[in-house]
């Protein structure tokens, strides 16, 4: 059976594909793959930035994979160490995920594509949360999605189940960049290596801060931060490369990073 989960390293940059045709649709053995995958990531020092993306043309991700539902694979499987595709729950990823979204995320395949840092979409790209005409709720979404663009534009998206195309994704923040269909890999790779370049630890920082964080007052968040409350925070204060940072803007050139 082919490997539903393809992966290429490229120095620091981890490219996963998602290739299950016809629509790369997740069920439970993918998402363990899925996460299995990510953790690996998130574990490798070599690794710095990861890409993800869907094979084929049409669809990035459609979700949960209702064959396997309707062949008796309840919501509630075990998805593995990091949740339904391996993102959405995964413990301490501290590491920048770019999702490079090829064409239609729905469902599940809208949750992933949440779960990333960055998004950059196809031209073509849609987007959609029908899990309102099943009778279910798009439980990742819930949560995520009132905090990522406007209450009111989350709350029709989770209500109606509407598409939503890519001009409008971007109007409302969801997505960084519309990129031509042809050249998407590319520029997510141009994004990749930017990030690769830059400092890891403050990276990682960024990630638990909002992690965190997103929940408490302005002041109680600051005063974490300011005592060194979190692993990210204590480590990069007490880093070589905090030190290199100073040192090279002193010395008017180009920081080598090295994670440590």
């Amino acid at each position: 059976m082919t490997n539903p989960v393809r992966t290429e390293r490229r120095g620091a940059v981890l490219e996963v594909t998602l290739d299950r045709p016809k629509a790369n649709a997740i069920d439970a053995a993918t998402s363990r793959i899925m996460g299995d995958v990510f953790a690996e990531f998130r574990d490798d020092p070599q690794l710095r930035v990861a890409i993800l993306t869907g094979g084929g043309e049409r669809f990035f991700c459609a979700g949960w994979d209702l064959k396997a539902a309707a062949g008796g694979e309840a919501p509630d499987s075990d998805y593995g160490v990091g949740g339904f595709g391996g993102l959405q729950e995964l413990p301490d990823m501290n590491k920048p995920v770019i999702a490079a979204v090829n064409g239609m995320a729905f469902g599940g395949g809208f949750e992933l594509m949440i779960s990333c840092d960055i998004i950059l979409a196809s031209e073509d790209a849609t987007f959609a949360l029908p899990e309102i005409r099943s009778g279910t709720i798009a439980d990742a979404a819930t949560v995520k999605l009132p905090r990522r663009i406007p209450y009111h534009v989350a709350m029709e998206l989770l209500f109606t189940g509407r598409w939503m195309d890519v001009d409008e994704a971007e109007r409302w923040g969801l997505v960084n960049e519309i990129v031509p269909k042809m050249q998407l890999m590319n520029r997510a790779r141009e994004v990749a290596d930017l990030l690769a370049s830059g400092p890891p630890l403050v990276y990682a920082a960024i990630k638990e801060v909002d992690r965190m964080t997103s929940h408490l007052p302005v002041q109680e968040a600051m005063d974490m931060l300011n005592g060194r409350k979190l692993k990210t925070i204590d480590t990069l204060y007490s880093s070589e490369d905090q030190l290199e940072g100073a040192k090279a803007f002193a010395e008017k050139r180009d920081p080598v990073w090295k994670g440590r």
